[in-house]
C-alpha cells in the first residue's frame, strides 16, 4: 500500500476505524494500535481496540509517529471533528494519511448506486476539499495521489463502463431507465471484474484519494 511505504518500520502507527485490522499486515514491523467499535470484537489480529478515537484519545494526545484513517471520513456525520482528533493523536512532525472517495469518478458516475446513499456515504471529497479540511485543523499537505484500483474496489471501475447511463450532478432518479442501467451496470461490471479483475490502468482516476499530511513540527 501506498502509505506504508512512508512509515518507518519502528513507527507507532494508529490505524482509525481500522475494521478487522488488515493494515497491520502492510506495517508488520509497526508498533500498531486500530480502533473500531464495529468490528474489533472480530478481529483476527492483536491491537485492535473497541474504542472511538475520543475515548483513546484520554492521555494519549500526540503520542503516535503515523495516524491513518482509510475510507471512514466519508461515513461521519462530522469529518472536520474526526479529522482535529486524528491531528490531536499525532506527534508533532508526524504523518496523518486519509484515504477517502472522491468526485467526480467512477463511483460518483455510476446511476442509483446505493453505496451512494446516505446513510452509507454522507460526504465525496475533491483535492480542494481535502486541503481545506487539513488547513482547518492546521495540518500541512504533502501530497494528495489518486488511488490506483485495488480488488476491494475494482468492481465500480467496470460497473461505471458497463452503465448504459452515466450521471453527473443528479445522482438518483426514479426513472425505469436508471434503474434498468443501475441493474445492467451492477451485473455487466460484476462479470467483468470476475473476469478481469482490477484494473491496471494508470491514467484512469483510480478508485479514491490519498492524502498525505504533517502535523507541524513545532
Amino acid at each position: 500500500m501506498i502509505a506504508a511505504r512512508h512509515i518507518p518500520s519502528d513507527a507507532r502507527v494508529l490505524d482509525v476505524g481500522c475494521g478487522h485490522g488488515n493494515f497491520r499486515q502492510c506495517v508488520p514491523e509497526a508498533d500498531y494500535t486500530g480502533l473500531d467499535p464495529n468490528f474489533a470484537e472480530d478481529a483476527a489480529i492483536e491491537g485492535v481496540r473497541n474504542e472511538t478515537l475520543t475515548q483513546h484519545l484520554v492521555g494519549r494526545r500526540a503520542s503516535y509517529d503515523a495516524v491513518c484513517c482509510f475510507q471512514v471520513l466519508e461515513h461521519v456525520r462530522d469529518p472536520k471533528a474526526l479529522f482535529a482528533e486524528i491531528v490531536a493523536a499525532t506527534k508533532p512532525g508526524g504523518l496523518i494519511f486519509i484515504g477517502v472517495p472522491h468526485v467526480p469518478s467512477a463511483l460518483t458516475r455510476i446511476p442509483n448506486f446505493l453505496i451512494n446513499a446516505p446513510p452509507h456515504h454522507l460526504t465525496w471529497w475533491s483535492k480542494t476539499a481535502l486541503v481545506e479540511l487539513a488547513r482547518s485543523a492546521g495540518a500541512v499537505v504533502e501530497r494528495i495521489d489518486n488511488a490506483p484500483w485495488g480488488q476491494g474496489d475494482g468492481g465500480i471501475f467496470w460497473i461505471e463502463r458497463c452503465s448504459p447511463i452515466k450521471c453527473s450532478g443528479v445522482h438518483f432518479r426514479g426513472a425505469l431507465a436508471w434503474h434498468a442501467s443501475a441493474l445492467i451496470g451492477h451485473g455487466l461490471g460484476t462479470i467483468a471484474f470476475r473476469l478481469f479483475g482490477a484494473p491496471k490502468t494508470t491514467a484512469d482516476e483510480g478508485g479514491g484519494l490519498l492524502m498525505i499530511a504533517r502535523r507541524p513540527a513545532a
